[in-house]
């Protein structure tokens, strides 16, 4: 049995997936076991499906039924140990065999980081899409800043940080789950952080091959805002996003069509009916306002 080295920082990695990318799958388990300096626990849970085949060193977590994107995620936490979480995508991988090593030394440096997201980029290609960027600005990928929401294929954060944000909105299933989790990191008095020069690998993909894409993005949207947003502000970005939405469609008349029975499906159901959660506090709101990213956009 090989012996823990005590001065090493570790980490539990959650790798998602539901097995129909192998190739994906065994790039980004390689590039993980890679990293230098750092203590690994990790687990492939296998979303609908038995994850077998794994390399030594990675466990499977088989899940019967695909719970969606954030349920399998928060579904891999409790298998895995360390005292940070990381949350890598099947079709991700790691660029730099330092990269976990020198994420960990940022929060060592910057004890008020809460959750860390690299900068995402397809080196086979010069045209990263600027939806990689999470924040207003988008004109640098590689400037580094606080931001409000994360893009989740590989994510950073220390274990107690996620568990006092409750962990991913499992009833999302998919999209939007980032902008919670991120807006939850705020609200326990820590930030979000983008690091432009930190590097995780992934290939440009069209994001409307989901083919609910419109709608759920305006359900969760509409359900983001009703659980974590105090009024008037949900109303207010509810708003905001349906008018920006409704201006970047008017040429596609399917997909408003199916934002706005997202838009309304958001209002009319919710999967958190027996277990509310306490909105975000008013002292994050401000927080979030001063630094540049006011609720409402």
């Amino acid at each position: 049995m090989t012996q823990r080295n005590p001065h090493l920082p570790t980490i539990g990695v959650v790798v998602l997936t539901m097995g129909n990318r192998p190739p994906e799958l065994n790039r980004a388990l390689q590039s993980l076991l890679n990293q230098q300096e750092v203590e690994l626990d990790v687990v492939v849970v296998g979303n609908g499906w038995d994850p077998v085949g794994l390399p030594a060193g990675v466990r499977g977590h088989y899940l019967e039924h695909n719970l969606g994107i954030p349920a399998g995620r928060n579904a891999g936490v409790p298998q895995v140990t360390g005292e940070y979480l990381c949350f890598l995508d099947d079709d991700s991988w790691f660029l730099d065999n330092d990269f976990l090593e020198e994420a960990i030394s940022r929060f060592e440096s910057h004890p008020k980081m809460g959750l860390l997201q690299p900068r995402i980029t397809d080196p086979a290609r010069d045209d990263d899409p600027t939806r990689w960027i999470p924040r207003l600005n988008k004109r640098t990928a590689g400037e580094s800043s606080r931001v409000f929401h994360v893009g989740e294929t590989c994510l950073l954060m220390p274990r107690k940080i996620f568990d006092e944000t409750g962990g991913w909105a499992g009833g999302f299933w998919y999209a939007h789950e980032g902008i919670e989790l991120a807006w939850r990191v705020w609200d326990t008095g820590h930030h979000v952080w983008y690091a432009g020069d930190l590097r995780i690998g992934h290939p440009v993909v069209d994001q409307r091959r989901h083919e609910e894409f419109y709608r759920l993005n305006a359900r969760n949207r509409v359900w983001l805002a009703k659980r974590n947003l105090r009024w008037p502000f949900s109303w207010i970005y509810v708003s905001s996003w349906a008018l920006l939405e409704s201006a970047r469609l008017r040429k596609e008349p399917g997909a408003v069509r199916q934002y706005f029975g997202g838009w309304l499906a958001g209002w009319r159901e919710s999967p958190w009916y027996s277990t509310p959660r306490p909105k975000l506090k008013w002292s994050t709101h401000l927080r979030m306002m001063l630094a540049g990213r006011p609720p409402i956009i």
